[in-house]
């Protein structure tokens, strides 16, 4: 094996790690008593116990705040993949002198800091009445998912080679046949990620939400 191979592959191991090891810790802490994870030398081998799980998904705001962040986050994944993907699609297939604006727009939701949109909306939903409620949530962050799904969805769009595309509309199929039936399935394992990036950071989403609710929306 090549030396620069075999640093890259020790580089991604090591990074991998560093990713897997603070969830597996977080873990085996849940499945501790209180004597165990206070002890100065870490206990690989102790006896694993179910009470802080038990504790924890028995008190009702735990339970509650993990239905209303899996029903808004849920929600607005489904929206952003409803909207985001057919507007990526119509971006990187049917490009217009606007396609490059449409672009830059939707890469600049990403600039803004959530304080700088957290107070105004909150504003805007208090004065229509819809302040901690769901659907406030779900609009919201529909907006984070549409954005994001939209940015990563073009360029997984445009890796699909267009001779697929040409040689389905010679068959007779329509351009939202063609959406449906080429160009998703070819790009499916990219528009997955970015499904699942979009889900993470909403669910991630703190700011956003302590703003927009307080009790009967609370995540």
């Amino acid at each position: 094996m090549k030396p620069g191979r075999l640093i890259a592959k020790a580089v991604l191991a090591l990074a991998g790690f560093l990713a897997v090891f603070p969830l597996v810790w977080t873990a085996l802490n849940a499945l501790k008593n209180n004597v165990d994870i206070i002890t100065r030398v870490p206990k690989v081998i102790f006896t694993p116990t179910l009470a802080n799980i038990s504790y924890i998904l028995g008190r009702d705001s735990v339970l509650t705040g993990l239905y209303n962040s899996a029903v808004a986050c849920g929600a607005a994944v489904l929206i952003g993949i409803v909207l985001g993907l057919p507007a990526a699609y119509a971006v990187a297939r049917y490009p217009n002198r606007f396609a490059g604006d449409i672009q830059f727009f939707v890469l600049s939701l990403r600039f803004l800091p959530p304080v700088a949109v957290a107070i105004p909306l909150m504003v805007i939903w208090l004065q229509i009445g819809l302040y901690d409620t769901l659907p406030a949530l779900i609009v919201t962050y529909s907006l984070l998912t549409i954005s994001v799904i939209m940015w990563l969805a073009i360029p997984a769009f445009q890796g699909v080679p267009k001779e697929i595309e040409e040689a389905a509309f010679v068959d007779g199929y329509g351009a939202y046949s063609v959406f449906w039936r080429i160009a998703l399935p070819v790009a499916a394992r990219s528009l997955v990620g970015a499904i699942a990036f979009s889900f993470v950071l909403v669910w991630n989403e703190f700011l956003i939400a302590l703003m927009l609710s307080s009790s009967n929306a609370k995540t």
